[in-house]
């Protein structure tokens, strides 16, 4: 058997900032923007919240009871408890089902990443003050077809993650994240307040909140579940892994509300922070994944003081996938570690390795490919180059599916007592509820989803 892990958080507050620094990343302040634009406004907004509170946050409690009970990687985890319940060994299949998902998620994030700290680079040193919407989205182009350019940055951002990971919980993952995380956060307020001030932001408020159901459709519930799956991280065994460092003595249920809260308050503000300076300027809030890159800096490049607010808003987004994108590689760090034996730095470099190598799929699909549609014959799939099937099978299929099978597991094979000594919750109420959502509400939400969108 092999051994439990020998690191762990070193209280409450560290975990929570780490998990929600796992869970606020690309997927809220670069993902959930233009997602939200082209699929709704409001409608959006409103199912993805619930899908926050009636799926995603109960799966997340289910992946931290296993990961402190089992203090396992993934798949240790999930074949021990299956075990342990008396039932079969292969759910272990499911931990190695979300590193799956993992390695393809960072093998294009940190492309995502890369653009950021490019543009990062050119709203502080001037490169995009004065341009016209015409040369900023030209600019855009440009650099998207110039490979070698947004490999160095690739490179740049994975080695970063690479060096955080290998040095450990409290000396790499836990240091960074208290320093990024209040920057974070601080950085997000700052813009909301600027954009309140200097933007539309009543057009803003209306786009987000004031919900128009017709336009709700199985297309905008799928999309907006599954930016639920991806927004707070579940369904691929992170926040297993994160609670696998978990002293006992930390309220898991308590943990997981805040983790969400936190969550889902960053992705609504990055919204307000985006939007009320898009309709200022009349610009598209459905621009697609250049939204915060062309739409924005359009409006950076204008503005005054456009050097600084830029330069803020791509550090944010730089902070925010950099906490996502070293609980990733974590997690599968920590599985070679356990199975290998190897150190946490080999482990990390050979993993990180094959991630930036995966990540030229998406490189050149902005590019050399960004005509090339592998499965162009189904209607589903027409006009979906690499990065888009990549992205399309991680966020529509891998993470719904895993999380809807950590549901299972933990909601009918998981003892009530092993749960009880692991959630923080007295057998009331509340815990009935919980039950019920991870038994039958979510994987029940999500096989629906997939039915009528299959259909």
């Amino acid at each position: 058997m092999s051994p439990q892990v020998t690191e762990n958080w070193s209280g409450r507050l560290a975990f929570i900032l780490a998990s929600i620094g796992a869970a606020v990343g690309l997927g809220n302040i670069w993902k959930f923007p233009y997602t939200l634009g082209s699929s709704g406004g409001s409608a959006f907004v409103l199912i993805y919240v619930i899908a926050i509170l009636l799926i995603a946050t109960p799966i997340m409690i289910a992946e931290m009871v296993i990961g402190r009970r089992a203090r396992k990687s993934a798949p240790t985890a999930m074949r021990m408890l299956a075990l342990e319940s008396g039932t079969s060994k292969h759910w272990g299949l499911l931990g190695y089902l979300g590193i799956f998902a993992l390695f393809l998620v960072l093998s294009f994030y940190s492309v995502i990443a890369g653009w950021t700290g490019a543009y990062l680079v050119k709203a502080a040193s001037g490169g995009i003050s004065g341009l016209s919407a015409a040369e900023v989205g030209g600019d855009f182009d440009g650099f998207l077809k110039n490979p070698t350019q947004i490999i160095i940055w690739h490179a740049l951002f994975t080695g970063t993650t690479i060096f955080i990971v290998s040095r450990g919980i409290k000396v790499g993952l836990e240091r960074v994240v208290r320093i990024l995380m209040p920057a974070l956060f601080l950085t997000l307020f700052a813009l909301v307040i600027h954009s309140g001030i200097t933007g539309d932001f009543k057009a803003a408020v209306e786009f987000l909140f004031t919900a128009d159901l017709s336009k709700i459709t199985w297309v905008v519930i799928l999309a907006a579940v599954g930016q639920a799956f991806f927004s707070v991280n579940v369904g691929i065994g992170s926040v297993l892994t994160y609670s696998a460092y978990l002293p006992k003595d930390v309220n898991l249920f308590r943990s997981a509300i805040i983790i969400a809260l936190g969550d889902t308050l960053v992705a609504l503000l990055a919204g307000l922070a985006i939007f009320p300076i898009v309709f200022a300027n009349n610009l598209d809030p459905a621009e697609g994944p250049g939204l915060i890159f062309v739409t924005l800096s359009t409006a950076f490049a204008s503005m005054p003081a456009g050097e600084l607010i830029g330069s803020a808003f791509f550090a944010m987004i730089l902070f925010a996938a950099l906490t996502s994108s070293i609980s990733m590689l974590e997690t599968m760090t920590a599985r070679l570690n356990e199975i290998r034996g190897m150190t946490r730095t080999k482990a990390a470099t050979m993993i990180g390795s094959a991630t930036f190598l995966m990540g030229l799929v998406t490189v050149f699909s902005f590019s050399t490919w960004e005509n090339t549609f592998p499965l162009g014959q189904f209607e589903t799939f027409a006009n979906k180059t690499p990065f888009d099937l990549i992205d399309y099978l991680v966020t529509n299929i891998l993470m719904p599916l895993g999380g809807m099978f950590y549901a299972l597991f933990a909601g009918w094979w998981l003892s009530r007592e092993t749960i009880l000594s692991e959630i923080g919750l007295k057998d009331g109420a509340i815990f009935k509820m919980w039950m019920i959502l991870i038994r039958v509400v979510a994987p029940l939400a999500v096989a629906l989803v997939f039915y009528f969108n299959l259909s």
